[in-house]
């Protein structure tokens, strides 16, 4: 079976679970087209990134300019459907997230990604995220192009739902994609109950080669990692200012900060104002190898996020076997059992995430241990990607 895959930026730092996805895909028999809006010129660590930047076609490398052509080519072979798509595309820029002309150009990228789907025969197209993504490939669908579908991993897309119109893009959908129960209960807010069957948990997943032969705690570092990009909804001002509550008792410990992100000046600036250089580190945009090992050089992963989807890191140091400090925040506390494989606390509670951190710090390593094998056996329950990627086969099949 012949299938696209569409996303707004690939290859990148942060979407190593779509490249998981993807060559899960391909071990089981699926040819994978990938396409991307952009992503030809990011800077990549990753030598698995790099190689899927090599097989990957990107609608906007010619700029604006080249999407004229395929427009117009469009226009001529199906006139008819071509003005069902523009209709279409005017309708989405009403009350939208992004003025009417920006769906203009939405527009001109699905010519162009129809025709390479035309091109490559794919039977299907399936876009990660319920954004601008999502919205090419149904334009895609009405110029004539195959079927589609989406994942939807929030929390951008329940934050403006009605904005990006996410209701209507499921209901002309094969079906969408939710990466947790509580993903999907968002999604059941804006569509349809009519739809709803349409909606299936597909967890994102990990591949053995991540965790096999790694496990064990580092006995006397007392180091907490938190990795994700620095931005707001992860919460890192609040972890400054937990970290700033256990120097002041004396507590011994280093954090490490592994990422990057438009929050880098604020986290820095709060870092400096309490004198927190010796126990906070930031390590900039690192790759997966080297997010593994900043895990596995931890006691334990911590991420007071305020918003989220599902965390494919929390996943990565649960099999890891490392416990995980988290917020009761989304699908977090599917995966995440208090007590048992980690610790969650309320987000944006400073107190309790201080209290989590210093649980954790002076707990025995014996039971730091005991935790971690907890976490790796359910994280593999549940997120194995070879698992996860025959429940997409199975959809896509269906839907062609």
């Amino acid at each position: 079976m012949r299938i696209a895959y569409f996303v707004n930026q690939y290859p990148k730092v942060s979407h190593s679970f779509i490249r998981r996805e993807i060559l899960a895909l391909e071990r089981q028999g699926l040819e994978v087209q990938r396409i991307a809006l952009r992503g030809w010129d990011a800077e990549l660590h990753d030598p698995e990134d790099l190689a899927e930047r090599g097989k990957t076609r990107y609608v906007l490398q010619a700029g604006i300019k080249g999407l004229l052509a395929p427009t117009l080519q469009a226009l001529r072979a199906q006139p008819g459907r071509f003005f069902k798509a523009l209709k279409l595309a005017l309708r989405l820029g009403r009350r939208a997230d992004r003025s009417w002309p920006y769906h203009l150009v939405y527009l001109a990228e699905a010519c162009q990604v129809l025709q390479w789907l035309q091109a490559s025969a794919a039977e299907h197209v399936h876009a990660h995220f319920g954004t601008n993504s999502a919205e090419v490939v149904m334009l895609a669908q009405a110029l004539g192009g195959p079927g589609y579908s989406f994942t939807v991993h929030g929390p951008e897309e329940f934050d403006k739902a009605q904005a990006l119109h996410l209701g209507h893009k499921a209901s002309q959908a094969a079906f969408v994609v939710a990466v947790s129960s509580y993903g999907r209960s968002q999604l059941f807010r804006w569509v349809d109950p009519a739809h709803w069957p349409k909606v299936k948990v597909v967890h994102c997943g990990l591949e053995r080669n991540f965790h096999e032969g790694q496990g064990s705690l580092v006995a006397h570092a007392p180091r907490l990692v938190c990795v994700g990009r620095l931005c707001e909804q992860k919460g890192q001002l609040l972890l400054i200012e937990a970290a700033h509550a256990l120097a002041s008792t004396g507590v011994d410990f280093e954090l490490v900060l592994a990422g990057d992100g438009e929050m880098r000046g604020p986290v820095e600036a709060l870092i400096a104002r309490y004198g927190l250089q010796r126990q906070v580190r930031i390590t900039g945009w690192i790759g997966s190898a080297q997010v593994r090992d900043e895990i596995l050089a931890a006691r334990a992963l911590v991420l007071p996020s305020f918003a989220e989807g599902l965390p494919v890191v929390i996943m990565e140091a649960m099999a890891l076997r490392r416990p995980v400090l988290s917020t009761y925040v989304a699908g977090i506390p599917e995966l995440l059992r208090h007590g048992e494989n980690g610790w969650l606390f309320p987000a944006g509670c400073v107190t309790a995430l201080t209290q989590a951190m210093r649980e954790c710090l002076q707990q025995p390593v014996t039971v730091l241990q005991a935790m971690g094998e907890a976490a790796h056996a359910r994280v593999l329950q549940r997120h194995d990607i070879d698992h996860e990627a025959a429940k997409l086969i199975s959809l896509f099949k269906g839907a062609a």
